[in-house]
Formats: structure tokens, C-alpha cells, sequence
């Protein structure tokens, strides 16, 4: 029998991915404040996942499983799943694109990086079987897709997986895999970061047999002159334009987790010779899930790069840049820059991975479509049946409040009219909401844990109708406040609480850049006493 992979939404990120890229931050057990380990995921592509569950099956011996124009023998069992994010084992998969060296990519290869997202998840109940998993696959399938970094954790370690392809001809692909120590953290952000890894460590590193001699083969690395071999000097030679674009999220990420470091902006700048940022950092304080949500809202504020100031942010400060964001002026290469919180993210998720609690309560996901900045998370248990039907439902074609994408777009795109006294509103809901979640986790669970030493079944339906309420009322909200904006901001007034519009005007700064730019703004002054009464001052 022959069996497809559900791909077809994956399929329409693909699409996009190559363009807009991701972000993923990993949190060892050691540096969270309960123990739990955590990705966090941002998938940023003009694209709208329906989020699906997908139950554990049992599979007949030879049966077949179609994945993109190709098959695979399928596994005795797979594990249910949500989305392609996180399944019943409490394992966690995120990913960025780094791309790498192109004459790499063989694009003849059916297995794409995110059929083996999918198909890990499936198939391993741990990070390390996940690893396991995705390079065999290469290896007996051959691998489709560009360089990728993969985020894994389960519920006691976290690991980063590079993967990049060997060319046309052979399958496999060259690859290594890093422990994240416990008590630290890491962060990628489409680049390769895995540099000098140790080889005689299988404990903490694993490789392809091939990872150095092909660099030798085609010509990426010399040993005879007696250099370090670092993976991504070799896969994934950076250059000042996708430090730019990359390092500057992982530096953003990495000096507020850890202020003490005093982390340079100089290897982001394209300062050459600059250091490298290291793979692994201890945070200042551990982490809880409300930490890093904050880190990943974030669009340099109080920095250089802050993208609310400046011109291009407009007189309401906006962070948001229309794409592309390379262009070229006067014959010069110019980026705006590329913040963690963008207003093309897809979705985002933090994983919850916990040891101490069955898996059915352990594990589970901080969801939320759209950016980061003007979104909601809210719990999703691998655990449950189902999922709310906003966040299964949707088209980007077709607006519909029905959707919880297009409530929580709505918003992000409303708010850019009048945005630095509008995301005040956003943020006001944003953690009216999620305080109340993040407060409620651990009584619910306590709770459902007490149930499920007598009957498991229950305890997961408890979880599942606590996950739907909870996002149902969070699409609730979302719709009422994108409402709401339309009816106080109008028509560039801001209506008071009796409905009477207030002018506000813009800000004196911008006022003074705009009389600078366009001088005809001033009005003429007439002399006193002057025999020509109607010739205006000369400026």
C-alpha cells in the first residue's frame, strides 16, 4: 500500500522559506527555570499553516509512504504529532535555512529538509533517534534541499543538526550534529554556526565519515596547511551581507540573554577579522517561557540598528520594511536590516519538553500565527485529539475572521497606520492574555497529572478542551481588538472614549526632517512697514 505524507501546506512554505528565512533560538533544561527544554521556531514566509493533528498509526509490513514526487518504506509505527513541530514524545524540531554552497544543492533529490522534519517526528522519541533518523534517510534517499540548521530537543537534551548536500551523482549529504551543554544556550539564524567540533566526542558530536573529505575533494579546505577545520568557514563562507542579514538576530538574541558579555556588534557589522560569536552562551538568569517570548520580540530597540527610529520608520515609528530588503543607491549595496520580529513570520512556537511529567503533560507548544511583536502564544498538548478549528482553517487568498492567521495579520498590518500609539493597545491584550495562561499552566497541570494516574484518557481530554478554550478566547480577543482599532484610530484621528476624535499631529522631529526635506512647507512672513507689502521673505 502507498501512503502520502500530509506535505501540502509544508510544500507552500517551501516557497518562500528561500526568501524570508527563520529564526530559532534552544534552551538547554539547565538554563530554563523549571528544567524544561525549549526551541522556539520562527517560520517567516507569506504563507498560512492550517494546523493539523496527526495521530499515531500502525503500519503493515512493505507498506510504502509517498513523500513529494518520490516514496519511502514506511516505519511499523509512526508517533502522532502536531503540526510538524512537536509530537507525542515530547521531541521538538525547528529549522533555518542557510543555504550554504549552491553546486551542493542537487535539486533531483524527492527528500527535502522539511519531509524530514515530518518524518523524525514520526518516527524518533528522542533528539538523538531524531538525528538518527533524518541522516539515514539522506543516506538511502539522497537529500533535495539546500544547507539547513536544525534545532532538536526532547525532554533532557537539546541538539543543533547542519545539514548540507555533496552534489549530483551521489546520495547522503555531509552533516554534523552538536549537544547544546546543559545550562546554555544557542541561537541560528540562516547561517551555518557549528564551527571546530570535536571528533572523537560521540557523546556530544556526531558527523558524517565524509564531512572533511569531501571539503578536501572539492577544494573547500587544505589540510596541509595545517588550519582548523571549521564547518561553516567551509559549507558556508560568510560575507558582510549575510552577517548583516543573520548574525545581527543572533547577536540581538544573545546580548539580552546575556547582558554581562557585552557582546560586540562588530562581526554583525562586517567589521573584517571581527570575532566570531561563540555557539553556545550561559544566560545571565535562566529562562522561563515568558523570557523568551521577549526575546524573540525584538526589532533592536535601544541600539543603532533600532528600526522605530529613523526616517524609513516614519513619524509613528514603525519597524516594519516592505521587501526586498537589499536595494542599491548611487551604485552601493544597501539592507535595511532584518529584525527577529517580522511582519511576515508565518508562525511561531516554544516548545516545552519536560522530564519529570508523562509525556501526554509534558510536552507542549506556546503557539501563535504572524509576528511576534503583535501576537498571542497560547498552549497546545501534542497530547490532544484536535486543534481549534481557527488555527486548522484558512486561506491567504481569502481574508475571513473565522481564521485566527488573518485575525492576528489584521492587526499587525492595522497597527502600522499609527504604530507607536497603537502596539501600546496590542501589548496591553498581547499580556493581559498570555499572564493569564503562563499563570494558569501549572495549576491545570497539576490538576490533569492528579487524573491521569487513574485514567490517562481523561486527563488528555482535559488538556485538549483547556488548549481549545484558552485559543478559542485568545481569537476571540484578537478580533475584538482588531475592531477596536479600526474604530478609535480613523481617519488619522484617535477617538477618546466618548468617540470624539482627538488630533494628534506627528511627532516634532519628524515635522523638522519634513520642512528640511521639502522647504515649500513654510509659509511665507510679510515685512511691517515695507513699501511692498505683498513681497513675501526671502528665505
Amino acid at each position: 500500500m502507498l501512503k502520502k505524507v500530509g506535505l501540502l501546506v509544508i510544500f507552500m512554505c517551501t516557497q518562500f522559506i528561500s526568501v524570508y528565512s527563520c529564526t530559532n533560538i534552544l534552551v538547554t533544561p539547565g538554563a530554563s527555570k523549571d528544567g524544561s527544554a525549549m526551541i522556539v521556531y520562527l517560520n517567516d514566509g507569506e504563507w498560512l499553516q492550517q494546523l493539523h493533528k496527526y495521530p499515531a498509526a500502525d503500519h503493515a509490513p512493505g507498506e510504502w509512504l509517498k513523500v513529494g514526487n518520490g516514496k519511502i518504506l514506511q516505519t511499523p509505527h509512526t508517533y502522532g504529532r502536531i503540526g510538524f513541530q512537536m509530537n507525542e514524545k515530547q521531541v521538538a524540531i525547528g529549522e533555518t535555512t542557510f543555504t550554504g554552497r549552491e553546486e551542493l544543492w542537487n535539486h533531483t533529490f524527492f527528500l527535502k529538509y522539511w519531509h524530514l522534519m515530518e518524518l523524525a517526528l514520526d518516527r524518533a522519541a528522542s533528539a538523538r533517534e531524531a538525528i538518527e533518523v533524518m541522516t539515514s534517510l539522506v543516506d538511502e534517499y539522497g537529500y533535495g534541499s539546500e544547507g539547513e540548521s536544525f534545532s532538536i530537543a526532547d525532554k533532557n537534551e537539546v541538539w543543533i543538526l547542519e545539514m548540507i548536500g555533496i552534489g549530483s551523482g551521489n546520495k547522503g549529504a555531509v552533516w554534523v550534529a552538536v549537544r547544546v551543554p546543559d545550562g546554555m544556550i544557542s541561537a541560528h539564524a540562516n547561517l551555518s554556526r557549528i564551527g571546530e567540533f570535536p571528533l572523537d566526542d560521540p557523546e556530544n558530536c556526531i558527523y558524517s565519515k565524509n564531512v572533511i573529505s569531501l571539503a578536501v575533494e572539492r577544494g573547500y579546505f587544505d589540510p596541509t596547511k595545517g588550519e582548523t577545520f571549521r564547518f561553516n568557514e567551509v559549507y558556508c563562507p560568510a560575507t558582510p551581507a549575510t552577517l548583516r542579514y543573520c548574525e545581527s538576530r543572533v547577536w540581538s538574541i544573545f546580548r539580552r540573554a546575556a547582558p554581562s558579555i557585552h557582546l560586540s556588534s562588530d562581526y554583525h557589522r562586517g567589521v573584517q577579522g571581527a570575532k566570531r560569536y561563540p555557539l553556545f552562551i550561559h544566560p545571565d538568569k535562566k529562562l522561563g517561557v515568558a523570557d523568551v517570548m521577549a526575546l524573540v520580540r525584538d526589532h533592536y530597540e535601544g541600539t543603532p540598528m533600532d528600526m522605530t527610529k529613523g526616517l524609513e520608520a516614519g513619524p509613528f515609528g514603525t519597524p516594519n520594511r516592505n521587501r526586498p530588503l537589499s536595494f542599491t543607491v548611487n551604485g552601493e549595496n544597501c539592507a535595511w536590516e532584518r529584525p527577529i520580529s517580522n511582519v511576515n513570520t508565518a508562525f511561531s512556537f516554544i516548545s516545552q519538553s519536560r522530564a519529570w511529567l508523562p509525556d501526554e503533560i509534558g510536552g507542549v507548544m506556546w503557539y501563535s500565527p504572524d509576528d511576534t511583536y503583535s501576537n498571542c502564544y497560547t498552549p497546545f498538548y501534542p497530547s490532544m485529539k484536535n486543534v481549534p478549528k481557527s488555527y486548522a482553517e484558512g486561506n491567504l487568498g481569502h481574508f475571513s475572521w473565522e481564521s485566527a492567521w488573518w485575525a492576528f495579520n489584521f492587526v499587525s498590518n492595522y497597527i502600522n497606520l499609527k504604530y507607536s500609539y497603537m502596539i501600546s493597545d496590542v501589548q496591553k491584550i498581547q499580556k493581559k492574555l498570555e499572564t493569564k495562561a503562563l499563570s494558569r499552566q501549572d495549576s491545570v497541570e497539576t490538576e490533569v497529572l492528579e487524573i491521569y494516574k487513574s485514567n490517562p484518557e481523561k486527563a488528555v481530554q482535559i488538556l485538549e478542551d483547556y488548549s481549545i478554550n484558552t485559543a478559542n478566547n485568545v481569537v476571540d480577543e484578537w478580533r475584538e481588538l482588531g475592531q477596536m482599532l479600526v474604530v478609535k484610530y480613523i481617519d488619522g484621528y484617535i477617538n477618546d472614549e466618548k468617540g470624539s476624535g482627538q488630533s494628534v499631529g506627528y511627532p516634532k522631529d519628524w515635522l523638522k526632517r519634513s520642512v528640511k526635506d521639502k522647504p515649500a512647507l513654510k509659509i511665507p512672513v510679510w515685512k511691517k512697514n515695507s513699501s511692498k507689502n505683498n513681497e513675501p521673505v526671502k528665505y
